[in-house]
């Protein structure tokens, strides 16, 4: 059976026989195991939860197997079904089915797997420590048969990666409805997900990883470059001043290395800490890193010589990045820029390593001695907290990227509290940078994959992008200009930057015409057989899929953003719009429990159905979170609804009156 091509195997689904043992890669990257937090109950319970999808005859069989890998990973992954197949995004024409949609989906499902894209490809896990597709791999198999069965006529929906099954619907509903992790409020804390996801009944999907819109690292490196461009613009002069400025942050893994390769698209030096040796190789390998430097004292050197010359490099620290900061304290060595990219929002399982423990001792403690653990991790944050203060009084601008750094210290008691002990001293990101300057504005990370796999696909539709926005410049007002500008470099370099990881992907932030225009333009050219489909998407992190009080909305300050109405509405809204799939998630870059992600895919096939859908789904998708915005008094978002107003006469969108602060101080 294991000479099953491609296309038979994908239509096996579920085996009628226990498949043999695969063996265990070394070469891969795994997650760490889970903490052992099940009861003797609850493990019965997990196990009985999984031989849901086998016949009885083969109970006894993989029952001690499933609870050996409950025991060794504190999660049962069914390493047995792996697939014989290599996982990658192949043209689309190459997967089985009945439906153009369903094989778009099934291409990205494999893009998220693939080992080139993958932070954990054999558990499922596709980035920020935890963000998985599917909980085991019977579910990737029996999702992969149903896609491959379905027509346009029914509508597959998926639960925290269990396929339910197919539903009879019609052409333009939703060809997949995604959730991941919908909880119920109570039970939404950090150790209710590692509970229920170890009995096998929900999952942490991420944003794009659950919901099959991850492109690798190039949606992070964009974001990263905005935000990183945006913050040396503060400290600089002009554009030459940018040399020379210094960016310290950590994270290799959970973050893709995306740090390192926006630091050298932003012309900056940057030192991003790694504390796992394989991440920072893989990195380096993948030309992400310039160089590795394990040494500290090498290191401050190294930075040292950068700064005087003014280099532009990037430079892995292999090591705790609590460290570095102390030592570039010690020496003297100025950071301009400061951030975070640990996987913070998952602070017990891997998303942060603590300082005084090597990788593999944290690694062996967080399975085995959770609790001590966690006082490790505290401990590493209220040291980190404390060196970057002291590193702000000199100079630096640090910012949280939104990965819960912030809050996670100010649980473990670092001093990172502004006076008033309800905000934060720094600001996140959004505050400062992406929520006025972009989102409010409504631009935000517009993304799509080339279906074909050919190279020559994204190279003509990022000339075409590249030719939308040139001509929507010429006329567009000053507000936006910065964004239209930077987007255009970037598009320009994005062949010279190399960075296609997998599918054939781009990513740019555009607002809600730039997005409508761009797909249009492609839509046509698909139509003319100049391009194959094109598959349309965004991250999350965007202005109107996300609530997130401490990342994606932490820049609306009239008391709301510890709502997700926003989010919940977006998907609805993008359902009956004409999406091809769409997915709604407790949890994202901030954690579980800490923000509500929603998002979408579309795909563009050249036909007046795609061509009408783009066009009401991307408005409405855009302008849902400008209109929120706006009501949170935001100038720039009400600025920006007018303008959408005066374009498109059936938008009618509620104002807010503002009011005089000084009326309030005299009432009260």
């Amino acid at each position: 059976m294991s000479d099953l091509s491609f296309a038979q195997e994908i239509q096996e689904g579920i085996p009628t026989y226990i498949p043999t043992e695969k063996p265990w890669d070394s070469n891969v990257n795994h997650a760490p195991k889970r903490k052992d937090i099940l009861s003797k109950e609850e493990k019965k319970l997990a196990i009985a939860n999984a031989l849901r999808y086998f016949p009885k005859e083969q109970h006894a069989e993989l029952a001690k197997e499933f609870a050996a890998e409950l025991t060794t990973y504190g999660r049962i992954y069914m390493h047995r079904y792996r697939p014989n197949h290599a996982i990658f995004a192949r043209p689309i024409s190459e997967y089985p089915g009945k439906s153009l949609h369903a094989r778009a989906i099934m291409l990205m499902i494999q893009n998220n797997l693939d080992h080139a894209v993958a932070q954990h490809p054999q558990e499922l896990i596709t980035y920020g420590g935890n963000g998985a597709v599917f909980q085991n791999w019977i579910q990737y198999r029996l999702t992969m048969k149903y896609l491959s069965e379905m027509t346009d006529e029914q509508t597959l929906v998926m639960y925290s990666g269990h396929p339910m099954g197919l539903f009879p619907s019609h052409k333009n509903a939703p060809r997949v409805v995604v959730t991941n992790g919908m909880m119920i409020p109570n039970y939404s804390k950090p150790d209710d997900w590692e509970k229920f996801n170890a009995l096998g009944v929900t999952q942490y999907g991420q944003m794009t990883a659950g919901s099959y819109m991850y492109i690798g690292p190039q949606g992070i490196v964009h974001g990263t470059t905005i935000t990183v461009l945006n913050a040396v613009r503060r400290l600089a002069k002009n554009r030459d001043d940018i040399k020379g400025k210094l960016f310290l942050t950590a994270g290799l893994g959970g973050m893709s290395g995306a740090q390192p390769k926006a630091g050298n698209i932003a012309g900056v030096i940057s030192v991003t800490a790694e504390v796992n040796p394989k991440a920072a190789k893989t990195r380096h390998e993948q030309g992400w890193v310039d160089e590795i430097i394990s040494d500290l004292d090498e290191l401050s050197a190294r930075v040292k010589k950068a700064q005087e010359a003014k280099e532009v490099v990037s430079i892995a620290y292999l090591g705790n990045v609590v460290d570095v900061w102390e030592k570039f304290e010690e020496t003297g060595v100025h950071v301009d820029l400061g951030s975070d990219q640990t996987s913070l929002h998952n602070p017990w399982a891997g998303g942060y390593y603590p300082a005084g423990l090597t990788f593999e001792e944290s690694n062996e403690m967080m399975a085995n001695d959770p609790d001590k653990f966690k006082e490790y991790v505290q401990e590493s944050l209220r040291r980190h907290a404390a060196s970057v203060n002291k590193h702000t009084e000199r100079g630096t601008y640090f910012f949280d990227y939104g990965n819960a750094f912030l809050l996670e210290s100010s649980r473990a008691g670092g001093d990172v509290m502004a006076e008033n002990h309800i905000d934060f001293k720094y600001p996140s990101y959004i505050q400062d940078i992406l929520g006025p300057m972009c989102f409010d504005y409504g631009f935000g990370p517009f993304r799509w994959v080339c279906a074909s796999g050919d190279p020559s696909d994204l190279e003509k539709t990022d000339a075409i992008a590249c030719r939308v926005l040139e001509e929507m410049m010429l006329h567009s007002p000053v507000e936006i200009q910065q964004q239209m500008a930077d987007n255009i470099q970037w598009i320009k370099g994005a062949q010279e930057n190399k960075m296609v990881v997998g599918s054939q992907a781009r990513i740019l932030y555009a607002d809600a015409e730039g997005r409508m225009r761009i797909a249009e333009a492609f839509n046509q050219a698909i139509s003319r057989g100049e391009i194959g489909p094109v598959i349309l998407g965004r991250d999350h992190h965007d202005v109107s899929g996300t609530d997130s009080p401490y990342r994606e909305t932490s820049n609306i300050y009239d008391g709301s953003r510890f709502t997700a109405d926003m989010a919940i509405q977006n998907v609805i809204g993008d359902s009956f719009r004409g999406a091809t799939w769409v997915s709604i998630h407790n949890g994202g870059g901030v954690g579980w429990g800490e923000v509500i992600n929603g998002g979408f895919g579309m795909l563009l096939d050249g036909s007046s159905d795609a061509d009408r859908n783009l066009k009401m789904m991307l408005h409405w998708d855009v302008n849902n979170g400008i209109a929120r915005r706006n009501w949170a008094r935001n100038e720039n978002a009400i600025f920006a609804i007018k303008r959408a107003m005066e374009i498109e006469p059936n938008l009618k969108v509620t104002l807010p009156n503002l009011v005089d602060n000084q009326l309030l101080e005299d009432i009260f």
